[in-house]
C-alpha cells in the first residue's frame, strides 16, 4: 500500500507545460506513475502555447500552430486540466486551494507557475479604448479586431517585447512608431553602438522610433483616437497604444498566503525552487532566485526540471540545483538577427572590446574579451548573428580565444572567418541554453540512434524552442555521424528525410500532386517555410498547374502567392515580359499608359524589362488586366523560375553580329518562360564574340560564330559572381535547344533547394565533364526523358496573370486585409525626380500631420 501524493499546478504556460511533461517523463521512467495524482490549473481558456512566437499570430499563424500540448497529453498522463479556473486562494495549513468556481483541492505540493503580467506605466489615460497589452492569444484578437478599423498605431517600449509588438502592428498594416524611454531600443541587451544600427534597420523598414520619450498622459487626438504627450511638449497621435514596457512577477498568490516576497516583487525561491513553505515551489518568471527575475524562458525550463526532479527525489538534499542561468540571446526582430551574449556592455573588470561595423550592410559586431584577450566574455551582434553560436560556446566553455580576439567577429578574407568546430567543445558544452541540453546529450542521442535531425530534437528537445542553436546541433549531428562512418544526409528539413533531389524523384515517379500526398506518404508533421515551397517548386515543375490552385496556394511564398515582388515599403512591382527585349512602341506606350493611371515609378531593369514599382495589392489584378488585354505576360520576377532572356541586336543591325541573336533569344524565352527550378535561372545570347549581351555571366549564355553557336552554362553575377564554362561549340539551333533542354531539366531534377547553377555544377563530381557526358554523350541514356519532360512544361505553359483574371476566386486573395476593402495606409510615396518613391519616415510623419 501507498498513499497517493497529489501534486496541483497553477498556471498552464510554457513553464507549468514544461514542468508537467519532465513530472510525467520521470514518473514513467520510476514506474512510480500510479504513486501521484496531478491536476493543474489556468486562467486562460487554451491549454499551453507558444508566447515566444505570438507575433507569428498576425503573419498567419493561428492558435493552433501555437499550441505546444498535443490534442491527448493530458488524457494520456491522467492529467487533470482546469482551464479557465484561476486560484483565488492558498490555505497554507491546510494545504489547500480555492479556485474562481468556487471548488476547494487538497495538495501535498504545490507548483506556483503563475508567470507574470505585464507592466503597464502609471499613465493618465493608459485604460482608455484601444489600450492593449501584449501577452495573451485573447489580446491578440482584441488588438486584431481594433487593427480593423485603425491606420496608426505606437508600441510603448522597445524593448525584446516592444519590437515583437511593433512587428504585429507593422503586419496588420498600420503605420507604426515605436516609442522608448530608455536612450536606445534594446537598452538592457544591447549597447549604443548596436542600437544605433539596429534603429536605422528599424527604421528602414518602415517603423519609426522615438527614443528618450517619457509618455505623460494620453488623450483624446485630433485626427487620431489618441494624442500620446510626452514630456518634452511633443505629442503623437494613434488609433491603438500597445503596452510592452517590461513585465513584473505574477506573485497575488504567494502575497495572498504570506510566503516570502522579494522587496521588488517575486516569490523568493531556493536552489531547488522551495519557497518560503516547503511544500509549495515557484518556476518561471513569478519566482526570484538570489535576488534575479529570469525573464526568458529558457530558465524557467530549468526551474521546471530542477523542481520537478526535487519532488520526486528520495534524496531531495542531493537533487540537482538551479544555480542561474545565461541570459544570452539570439533573436530576429522584424526580420533583423540581433544577438547578445553574456557581458555585452564590457562592465566585467579589465573588459576590453573589439568592434566590426559596416554600415552599407547594417551589421554590428562588438565582442567583448578579458583584459589579456583569451576569453570570451560577452558580445554584440546586429544585422548578422552568424558567430552567435561560436562565441556562446566559447564564453560558456571557456575555451581560449585562438589568435587576436578581433578575427572571431571580422569578416571572412579580412582576417577574420574563424569558425569553432564540434570537436573542440567540450561534452559538457550547453548546446540549447532553452533545453539545458549539453553537447554529451547530443552525442549520446546521436549514438544511441537519433541519425535524423527530427528525431535528434524529438529526444533531447535541442533546437524546439527559440531555435538559436539550430546550425549548431546539425553541425554536431553531421560530426557524429562522420565519425561514425555513416554517410551524412542532406534531408530537406525535420519533416521530410529526403533531399530535394529525391523528393522530386518520389512525387514524379508516385505522381503526387499535392504537399499533403507526399508527405502522408514520406514525410511527417504539417510541414515549413522550408519544405512547404521546395515541394511547391517541384510539383510546378512538374505537374506544371497553376501556383495559385487551392491545393498550391499555401505552400507558396509571399512573392509567388501574389504573384509579384514585395518591396521594403510593402508595396509591389510588376514585371511583364519583354522577350529578349524587344517591344514595340505600341507596347511601350501602354506601359507608359499604365504606370501614369496608377501612378508606379518605372525604371528599366538590368534583364532589358521595364519595371514597375509601387502598386498596392489591390492594385495589382486591375494593373494586370489592362497589360494582358495590351498582349503582355507575366514576367516571373517574383517565382524561382526562368527569368529573362538578354539579347543584342545581332546580325539584323549590328555590322559585328554573326547571327540573329535576337530572334534566338526571343526563341529561348518564349521556350522556357516560367518554368520552376530550384533557383532563378537568366539567359542571355550575343551575337559575336564581343558579347554586349554578356552571356558568359548567365546560367544559359549563348554566343554567335560564324558556323552556328556557342554554348555557355552555370554563369552568374550577384554576390559570388562566377563565369560561365563553355559546354559545347558551333551548334545548329536544333542542337541547342536540344542540350538546353537536357541541361535545365537535370539541373531542375537533381539541384538542392536554392543552389544556383553554378554552385551545382561545382559539386558535381567532375562536374562540367560530367554533365556534357549526360547531355552530349547521353551516357544515362535520360536524353529523351528529359527532352520529353522539358516539351511537357513547354506545351502546357499559361500566363499566371492572364489565368487569374479568369478566375474571380483567385482574385479575392488580392486585398490587404483580410476582413475590409481598406488599402495599405502604410504604403506613402513622395515625389522625386518625376515620379514617385517611398516616403521616409520623416516624410510621412510630415503628410499625416497634414
Amino acid at each position: 500500500m501507498h498513499n497517493t501524493q497529489h501534486i496541483i499546478v497553477v498556471g498552464n504556460g510554457m513553464v507549468g507545460q514544461r514542468y508537467l511533461e519532465t513530472l510525467c517523463e520521470t514518473l514513467r521512467a520510476s514506474g512510480r506513475r500510479e504513486h501521484y495524482r496531478i491536476s493543474v490549473f489556468g486562467d486562460e481558456p487554451r491549454a499551453a502555447y507558444d508566447r515566444v512566437q505570438l507575433s507569428a499570430y498576425f503573419s498567419g499563424s493561428t492558435a493552433e500552430d501555437l499550441s505546444l500540448v498535443s490534442d491527448d497529453f493530458f488524457a494520456a498522463n491522467d492529467i487533470t486540466l482546469h482551464l479557465g479556473e484561476g486560484v483565488l486562494a492558498i490555505n497554507r495549513q491546510a494545504r489547500s486551494i480555492t479556485t474562481s468556481r468556487g471548488q476547494i483541492h487538497n495538495y501535498d505540493t504545490l507548483v506556483l507557475a503563475t508567470g507574470s503580467y505585464p507592466f503597464v506605466p502609471p499613465i493618465q489615460g493608459n485604460d482608455r479604448d484601444n489600450c492593449f497589452v501584449y501577452r495573451t492569444i485573447e489580446d491578440l484578437e482584441a488588438i486584431s479586431a481594433a487593427g480593423a478599423s485603425a491606420k496608426v498605431g505606437a508600441v510603448v517600449g522597445g524593448g525584446l517585447l516592444g519590437l515583437e509588438a511593433a512587428k504585429a502592428l507593422r503586419d496588420m498594416g498600420l503605420t507604426t512608431h515605436v516609442v522608448e524611454f530608455a536612450p536606445r531600443l534594446m537598452a538592457v541587451q544591447v549597447d549604443d553602438g548596436g542600437g544605433a544600427v539596429l534603429r536605422r534597420k528599424i527604421e528602414e523598414l518602415g517603423v519609426a522610433v522615438h527614443t528618450g520619450k517619457n509618455t505623460q498622459r494620453i488623450e483624446p487626438g485630433e485626427s487620431r483616437r489618441h494624442r500620446m504627450c510626452f514630456a518634452d511638449g511633443e505629442t503623437l497621435e494613434t488609433d491603438i497604444v500597445l503596452f510592452s514596457a517590461g513585465i513584473r512577477p505574477q506573485d497575488a498568490l504567494a502575497r495572498q498566503c504570506v510566503l516570502e516576497i522579494g522587496e521588488r516583487g517575486g516569490i523568493v525561491i531556493d536552489n531547488h525552487c522551495r519557497t518560503s513553505d516547503p511544500h509549495i515551489y515557484a518556476i518561471g518568471e513569478c519566482a526570484l532566485w538570489n535576488q534575479q527575475i529570469f525573464g526568458l524562458v529558457a530558465p524557467g525550463y530549468e526551474m521546471a526540471r530542477v523542481a520537478a526532479e526535487h519532488v520526486l527525489s528520495d534524496s531531495p538534499d542531493d537533487a540537482t540545483e538551479f544555480l542561474g542561468a545565461d541570459m544570452s540571446t539570439k533573436l530576429k526582430l522584424m526580420g533583423v538577427d540581433v544577438a547578445s551574449i553574456g557581458d555585452a556592455h564590457a562592465r566585467s573588470q579589465g573588459a576590453r572590446t573589439s568592434v566590426f561595423i559596416d554600415e552599407h550592410a547594417g551589421v554590428y559586431k562588438k565582442l567583448v574579451s578579458d583584459e589579456k584577450g583569451r576569453k570570451v566574455l560577452g558580445a554584440v551582434l546586429i544585422g548578422d548573428a552568424a558567430d552567435y553560436s561560436t562565441l556562446l560556446q566559447m564564453m560558456l566553455s571557456d575555451i581560449a580565444i585562438p589568435g587576436k580576439p578581433e578575427q572571431l567577429i571580422l569578416p571572412a578574407g579580412e582576417g577574420g572567418g574563424a569558425a569553432l568546430g564540434p570537436d573542440a567543445l567540450p561534452d559538457s558544452a550547453t548546446i540549447c541554453s532553452c533545453n539545458n541540453v549539453s553537447k554529451a546529450r547530443i552525442c549520446g542521442a546521436v549514438a544511441e540512434g537519433a541519425t535524423a535531425l527530427g528525431e535528434l530534437k524529438a529526444c533531447t528537445k535541442a533546437g524546439t524552442s527559440c531555435g538559436g542553436c539550430n546550425a549548431l546541433v546539425k553541425s554536431l549531428l553531421d560530426n557524429e555521424l562522420s565519425k561514425m562512418g555513416v554517410e551524412v544526409n542532406n534531408h530537406l528539413c525535420e519533416h521530410f528525410a529526403y533531399s530535394r533531389q529525391e523528393l522530386e524523384h518520389l512525387i514524379r515517379v508516385e505522381k503526387h500532386k499535392t504537399f499533403e500526398s507526399i508527405r502522408d506518404a514520406h514525410g511527417h508533421g504539417r510541414g515549413c517555410d522550408i519544405c512547404k515551397p521546395t515541394v511547391a517548386s517541384i510539383l510546378a515543375s512538374t505537374w506544371n498547374e497553376h501556383v495559385l490552385q487551392p491545393h498550391l496556394a499555401g505552400l507558396q511564398d509571399t512573392n509567388d502567392y501574389f504573384m509579384a515582388n514585395m518591396q521594403k515599403d510593402g508595396s509591389y512591382s510588376v514585371v511583364p515580359r519583354i522577350p529578349g527585349g524587344e517591344i514595340t512602341p505600341q507596347k511601350l506606350i501602354v506601359l507608359g499608359q499604365v504606370a501614369e493611371k496608377f501612378g508606379l515609378y518605372t525604371k528599366i531593369t538590368g534583364g532589358q524589362r521595364i519595371d514597375l514599382f509601387g502598386a498596392r495589392v489591390e492594385q495589382l489584378p486591375l494593373i494586370w488586366r489592362e497589360l494582358v488585354d495590351a498582349g503582355f505576360e507575366s514576367g516571373h520576377a517574383y517565382g524561382k523560375a526562368v527569368r529573362t532572356v538578354k539579347s543584342c541586336v545581332g546580325s539584323t543591325w549590328c555590322r559585328y553580329g554573326q547571327q540573329d541573336s535576337v530572334g534566338m533569344s526571343i526563341l529561348l524565352e518564349e521556350r522556357y518562360r516560367g518554368i520552376r527550378a530550384p533557383h532563378k535561372l537568366k539567359f542571355a545570347v550575343s551575337g559575336c564574340t564581343r558579347e554586349c549581351a554578356e552571356a558568359q555571366c548567365k546560367d544559359i549564355g549563348v554566343i554567335a560564330t560564324e558556323r552556328g553557336w556557342n554554348l555557355y552554362v552555370a554563369g552568374n553575377g550577384g554576390m559570388k559572381p562566377r563565369h560561365a564554362d563553355l559546354f559545347a561549340t558551333d551548334l545548329d539551333d536544333a542542337t541547342l535547344i536540344r542540350y538546353i533542354d537536357r541541361f535545365l531539366m537535370l539541373y531542375i531534377r537533381t539541384a538542392d533547394r536554392l543552389q544556383r547553377t553554378a554552385r551545382w555544377l561545382e559539386e558535381l563530381d567532375d562536374g562540367l565533364e560530367y554533365t556534357q557526358q549526360v547531355v552530349i554523350e547521353d551516357s544515362l541514356g535520360l536524353g529523351a526523358e528529359l527532352e520529353a519532360q522539358m516539351q511537357s512544361l513547354v506545351d502546357t505553359y499559361e500566363c499566371e496573370w492572364k489565368k487569374t483574371l479568369e478566375d474571380e476566386h483567385k482574385l479575392k486573395r488580392f486585398r490587404h486585409f483580410v476582413n475590409s476593402p481598406e488599402p495599405d495606409s502604410h504604403v506613402v510615396f513622395v515625389q522625386e525626380r518625376g515620379q514617385i518613391r517611398p516616403a521616409t519616415e520623416a516624410e510621412r510623419r510630415q503628410q499625416e500631420a497634414a
